[in-house]
């Protein structure tokens, strides 16, 4: 079975999303989406010929006609509408992960005339996503497609890559320098967790910042790690986490490591699990 977390440059039009939510159908498992960042997280599963791989073929046709990055605005850095689309491979070897994001980053490149750059498992040289947004048409050129963003659609990032966690920690106060302070803390690059991409992000719409993280490496770091580190240095500056949020669905494993107390002061239980969500009766 696969897995496909495509990130869509568009979270402020609830008409456009119900619409790509209905293209998903019964392979739709979680759909997030935050105005501020003007991004949805849609979350894909499902075995037999109507699985993700399957389906992103009608989603991006569907994005394609309703979807515009020209003009657009929004805290979470993008590449294009299409900005990033990870394939997982949830129970099956990684390759067939990794040949769906090959497949559909071409067929992308082909109809839509809309430049592609593999990451990941995908990528020959294993390059990450950061790097990617670092050297898109500047020290790298696209791997398939024209060698400039389409100009309603901007560009794309497909990698095949194992499960990860998408978690924010909101900060009580509208204080950026913070939040950049706190991710840079936690920040692998930095020198801070395993594992843990992170940014400090404006929520213009709430007064408020947060933390927005991506676990990549949970046998490294988990969630709960990441997260009360960054509790403990806003606490540090006088601070307080006031919310945590879940940016899609979670190994059930990586939930199960967790202490009772974490869960409950995180709100973080079995029904956010991709284990739990595919158990459900299919629409």
């Amino acid at each position: 079975m696969l897995e496909c977390v495509p990130n869509l440059a568009a979270g402020r039009d609830p008409a456009v999303l119900s619409v790509l939510a209905d293209v998903c159908g019964a392979t739709l498992l979680d759909l997030h989406t935050d105005v501020d960042h003007h991004r949805s997280v849609f979350t894909l599963a499902g075995p037999g010929p109507a699985d993700a791989a399957g389906v992103m073929t009608e989603f991006a046709r569907g994005a394609a006609v309703r979807v515009s990055i020209a003009g657009h605005q929004g805290a979470h850095p993008r590449l294009g509408v299409f900005d990033v689309v990870p394939f997982v491979a949830l129970d099956e070897p990684a390759a067939h992960a990794e040949a769906a994001a090959q497949a559909f980053g071409r067929w992308l490149a082909a109809t839509f005339d809309v430049p592609v750059f593999f990451y990941g498992d995908a990528d020959p040289d294993t390059r990450t996503l950061p790097a990617v947004r670092a050297d898109a048409f500047t020290r790298r050129s696209p791997d398939v497609g024209p060698g400039a963003p389409h100009p309603r659609l901007g560009a794309s990032a497909v990698g095949a890559r194992p499960p990860l966690v998408a978690v924010n920690c909101w900060l009580d106060r509208d204080d950026v320098t913070l939040a950049r302070t706190l991710a840079s803390s936690v920040r692998a690059r930095d020198g801070g967790l395993p594992g843990v991409r992170a940014l400090g992000l404006p929520l213009a719409s709430r007064g408020r910042v947060q933390v927005s993280m991506n676990v990549t490496d949970l046998a490294a770091t988990g969630v709960e790690t990441a997260c009360t580190a960054v509790r403990a240095g806003a606490e540090a500056a006088g601070a307080r986490v006031e919310r945590v949020e879940w940016g899609g669905l979670i190994p059930e494993a990586e939930v199960a490591r967790c202490s009772p107390s974490f869960r409950a002061w995180s709100g973080l239980d079995r029904s956010l699990t991709i284990e739990a969500r595919l158990a459900e009766p299919r629409r």
